[in-house]
């Protein structure tokens, strides 16, 4: 069965550095080749955000609040998405999703109802 399943949260230092990885479990072909995959996050109470996407022609988008500090890449061989996140800051601290939509092309705002595929999130806390 197809999922999405994310790891590499962890409890970190501000200023520190992650990286989250996104395995596509179960697809059978190379699913950046036909998604727009994408990075959400959420904390208690709050809507789920959009950190970063990646279209199908490469293509990244990011939050204004992660800018320069986190990157979005992927591996098409291991069917994986990364999150790489460096000065990490205390309101970074959240519940991180993976998600993806039907098409290859990602918005411009990223928009949790846009995304119909999600994982089960893994948590980042950054102490200051």
């Amino acid at each position: 069965q197809v999922h999405l399943a994310e790891s590499g949260g962890d409890s970190v230092q501000a200023g520190g550095s992650l990286r989250l990885s996104c395995s596509a479990v179960g697809y059978t072909f190379n699913i950046f080749t036909l998604y727009c995959l994408a990075w959400f996050r959420q904390v208690p109470g709050k809507e789920r955000e959009g950190v970063a996407s990646l279209d199908v022609n490469g293509a990244t988008v990011y939050a204004d609040s992660v800018k320069g500090r986190f990157t979005i890449s992927k591996e098409s061989a291991q069917s994986t998405l990364y999150l790489e996140m460096s000065s990490l800051k205390p309101e970074d601290t959240a519940m991180y999703y993976c998600a993806r939509r039907s098409g290859g092309w990602c918005p411009s705002l990223l928009v949790e109802s846009d995304f119909g595929f999600w994982g089960q999130g893994t948590q980042v806390t950054v102490s200051s």
